[in-house]
């Protein structure tokens, strides 16, 4: 696929350094954590002494300071590479700790943005709810200001990172209409507990957990910037998020279609190579045609975010139509592997499993569509 000179020498570097983890570490430890629901936590140590997590953050928390969102870009590129979507470094380092960021104070930052660089902090971010999906206007979690504290009483699920995560930002109800605060919660904190971790479709190594608030008392120290405008917050990062979302997509989809062609060279049917065969050809054509068009938008969206061009309108197109062509690309991957395809063993299977979730969370296809049509004045 041509992307030009999109990536330097120092990228390709960095690719090197992620390509020789995941396949060092995370890789061969794939089948026992699909049998936990979960990655050990180790993993999160060995990429922080590698300096793979947060690459954006700066030296001064122990990050590289490169704020080149490709270098996120890598990290998800390898790692669906070796088909691994459960070790959510992409929701650690390119969603959550950017909230840190961007409204951390300079003891917050020195207190949680350093663990998170070194991996001994994992963190989660808490907004759905049982009833409320991408209607963040209706949170119903409710934080109430007592003295020097604020006390947060609520459930949230779907929640990833839920068990592992030693840091939870959660957003709650502080006034009445948008009038929404964000919260440091961390784990051992009275009150905070984590419900059942939740057995999913796809997405087999990652944990996903219900979390509940009862009576948690939040210090004014852990409170992220003013608590009455996290609704703003929330929708200045969404953008960010939802180009993760569709950076994941892609790679991705990619991956699939690397992983279809490989093996309709080697497997036969009738005396010959199934990749010798016009259907096959002209399918696999067809997903890397359709592939290379959307990557290509997504690397544009990704210099505009660069450039702090980026807008909310595309980048949830960006997220829309990456995550659709990657659901008919690991669809029709998954026919031309046959009964094996449905093989929990073969790579495509987990990759047509994990991509489903990828067109729900991070505000569904139907809310990017009605996001899009805003922007049009219909």
């Amino acid at each position: 696929m041509i992307r030009g000179d999109y990536y330097d020498a120092e990228h390709e570097a960095y690719r090197q350094a992620w390509r020789g983890f995941a396949e060092r570490a995370v890789q061969p430890r794939q089948a026992d954590w699909e049998s936990a629901g979960i990655v050990d936590r180790d993993i999160w140590r060995l990429a922080g002494k590698q300096n793979l997590l947060c690459p954006w953050a700066d030296p001064e928390f122990g990050g590289l300071g490169r704020t080149d969102l490709r270098y996120e870009q890598i990290a998800i590129e390898e790692l669906a590479r070796v088909a691994e979507s459960g070790f959510a470094v992409p929701l650690h380092s390119g969603i959550v700790a950017p909230y840190l960021a961007a409204f951390g104070s300079a003891a917050q930052k020195q207190r949680y943005l350093t663990g998170a660089v070194d991996g001994e902090r994992v963190l989660a971010l808490a907004i759905t709810e049982p009833g409320t999906g991408s209607d963040v206007a209706g949170i119903r979690t409710r934080a109430v200001a007592d003295g020097e504290d604020w006390v947060l009483n609520g459930a949230k699920t779907f929640i990833s990172n839920g068990i592992n995560a030693d840091t939870v930002v959660v957003a709650a109800r502080t006034g009445e209409g948008h009038q929404l605060g964000l919260f440091l919660v961390h784990s051992g904190a009275p009150g905070f507990a984590r419900g059942r971790k939740l057995d999913k479709l796809g997405l087999r190594t990652q944990d996903t957990a219900e979390l509940f608030f009862d009576d948690v008392r939040v210090p004014r120290a852990d409170v992220l910037g003013d608590p009455e405008q996290g609704f703003g917050m929330l929708m200045g990062q969404f953008a960010l998020e939802r180009l993760i979302v569709a950076m994941c997509a892609v790679a991705g989809a990619e991956a699939a279609l690397q992983e279809t062609v490989r093996y309709t060279r080697e497997r036969s049917a009738f005396g010959r190579s199934v990749s010798r065969f016009q259907d096959t050809r002209f399918r696999l054509a067809a997903m890397r045609a359709e592939i290379t068009g959307v990557q290509a938008f997504v690397d544009r969206c990704v210099l505009a975010y660069n450039d702090d061009r980026l807008t909310a309108d595309e980048a949830a197109q960006a997220k829309l139509v990456a995550t659709e062509v990657q659901g008919r690309v690991v669809d029709d991957c998954l026919q031309m592997f046959g009964g094996y395809g449905f093989m929990w063993e073969y790579p495509i299977c987990r990759m047509f499993a994990d991509a489903r979730v990828q067109r729900i969370y991070g505000g569904t296809s139907e809310i990017m569509k009605e996001i899009i049509g805003r922007s049009m004045d219909l």
